[in-house]
């Protein structure tokens, strides 16, 4: 066995990793050649981050062997795999704001001199070199010197890409890394990972879009439910078959819909003007109405003032000038009970601070709009039984994945799951206005393609929808109406069948007609 593993810089055999409830890997083999992209494709849920965890020294295999170059080896903690030239970037950023991109880069193995001979300090000169040096070399562009509370997403995730290159990784790891992005990031993202390829570096690329695995990557393993269906070579195999074989069924890549029929108007929104905690204005005169049965989306680059239009229309931000009539009642100074209550459905964009208690319990969570209604609550007491069956309901209907059922903890499922169940119970409140911010980011195909059923769904029943979304082929496929922002304007309201992707684009960078 010994020699055939030489043509592999990564073999992880027969791995089994089991959590409380839930088989995470069951008895999964990965092999791993030097200098290729080899994508982890799977559901929310899958165990691909598991998998890659265990790479990475977070976690230890119940069951099974990792070899790097050929050699058995047991990391018990992430140095322990950084000191085999491992790297990863994390879904969720590890950086600490308040210092300079070099500070955060050399944390941990600080280049220290002596001064006087004796008195040891961190020489910050030469280590700003060193990273200006690796960010030509790789096209990475960060200035080492600026603060990380200044920079956006995308240089961050730069920042954690460097951090690897100075600690000379060869195996680089990347969880779900467009997540955060736009479509131009995503772009110069997948260019970077080309230059590392091309420097020899090995990369493992866990995501579920299945777009920039056919783009970037040269092998492709589906897991699903935890176990290793295939390992696919990208280029023979066809979008259609990948995400088939990903959800375990045929999946619509294309959401389905029929003519939409307008009703009366359900949200008027006029010259509505919004600052920021700064007191920049970020929304700036922005005026529309949304119909009963009409998808109204909004299209924009991150940071366009998408957010806080929707905030101000929810409550969570004070409007500083301008009106929001809902279902012909004025509701521009409403709590955000008497809004919720008027007919407003939501689900945010950061879903984990807006849209769950992390310490309390799916079924807690999933009962928040209901618990002081009844059947929830009759006379100040809580009916148990009654949210417990509710809970249930929704666990099937919207396929939120859980260790534990109705008891799992917030904290403890994943982002996608999470998001599932914010969704359901927002939807399932049936209001005549429901905003969907970002409704599918972090999401798999099959739960995108469930989702996009349900906004459809909601419209046809005659709801009004407001969908704000990052991601361009969303906007295309579900919207009837289109409004992109820039700036914080609304540059242009249209209906959906007279904008091409590329007029969308060309709006969302600030270009108007000529």
């Amino acid at each position: 066995m010994g020699t055939q593993n030489e043509e592999y810089i990564v073999e992880m055999r027969h791995i089994t990793k089991r959590f409380p409830g839930i088989i995470a890997n069951d008895d999964v083999t990965i092999q791993v050649r030097k200098g290729e992209i080899y994508a982890l494709l799977g559901e929310n849920g899958a165990g691909k981050s598991t998998l890659m965890s265990m790479l990475y020294g977070l976690y230890e295999p119940d069951r099974g062997e990792i070899y790097i170059r050929g050699e058995k080896v047991e990391f018990k903690s992430p140095s322990e795999a950084a000191a085999r030239n491992i790297g990863m970037v994390h879904q969720h950023f590890k950086l600490v704001d308040n210092y300079t991109v070099g500070e955060n880069i050399v944390l941990g193995i600080e280049p220290v001199k002596k001064a006087l001979g004796f008195i040891p300090y961190v020489d910050m000169k030469e280590a700003n070199e060193k990273i200006r040096a690796l960010s030509k070399e790789y096209g990475l562009e960060v200035d080492p010197t600026a603060l990380i509370s200044d920079i956006n997403v995308s240089i961050r995730q730069r920042v954690e890409i460097m951090k690897m290159l100075y600690r000379e990784a060869e195996i680089l790891i990347f969880d779900e890394p467009t997540s955060i992005l736009t479509p131009q990031e995503v772009e110069y993202l997948l260019k970077i990972m080309e230059d590392l390829r091309r420097g020899g570096k090995t990369i493992i690329l866990i995501t579920h879009k299945i777009e920039e695995i056919k783009k970037i990557a040269d092998r492709c393993a589906i897991l699903r439910r935890g176990a290793l269906i295939d390992v696919l070579d990208v280029k023979t195999t066809s979008t259609q078959d990948m995400a088939n074989m990903m959800v375990g069924r045929t999946v619509a890549l294309k959401a389905e819909k029929s003519p939409a029929h307008y009703g009366e108007t359900v949200l008027s929104v006029r010259n509505m003007c919004v600052r920021n905690e700064e007191k920049v204005q970020v929304v700036k005169d922005v005026s529309f109405e949304i119909r009963a049965g009409e998808i109204f989306a909004i299209a924009g680059v991150s940071g366009n003032g998408q957010v806080e239009l929707a905030d101000a229309i929810t409550g969570l931000d004070p409007i500083e000038s301008g009106t929001v009539t809902l279902c012909g009642k004025d509701i521009t100074h409403e709590s955000i009970r008497r809004r919720t209550e008027t007919g407003i459905g939501y689900i945010p964009e950061d879903r984990q601070t807006f849209g769950v208690f992390q310490d309390f319990s799916l079924r807690d969570n999933l009962a928040i709009r209901r618990y002081y209604k009844e059947p929830f609550s009759k006379n100040g007491i809580f009916n148990f039984q009654e949210s417990e069956q509710y809970a249930s309901v929704l666990i099937e209907e919207y396929d939120i994945r859980s260790g534990q059922g109705a008891k799992t903890i917030m904290r403890s499922m994943s982002g996608g799951n999470q998001q599932k169940a914010i969704v359901g119970r927002e939807i399932e409140e049936h209001t005549p206005l429901i905003i969907f911010v970002q409704p599918t980011r972090g999401l798999d195909m099959g739960a995108i393609e469930n989702i996009h059923k349900q906004i459809i769904a909601e419209r046809d029943r005659g709801a009004a929808i407001l969908l704000i979304s990052l991601e361009l082929e969303e906007v295309m496929g579900l919207a009837d109406t289109i409004g992109v922002i820039y700036n914080g304007q609304l540059l242009k309201i249209a209906d959906a069948a007279a904008l091409t992707s590329q007029d969308v684009g060309r709006y969302m960078m600030g270009v108007t007609e000529a």
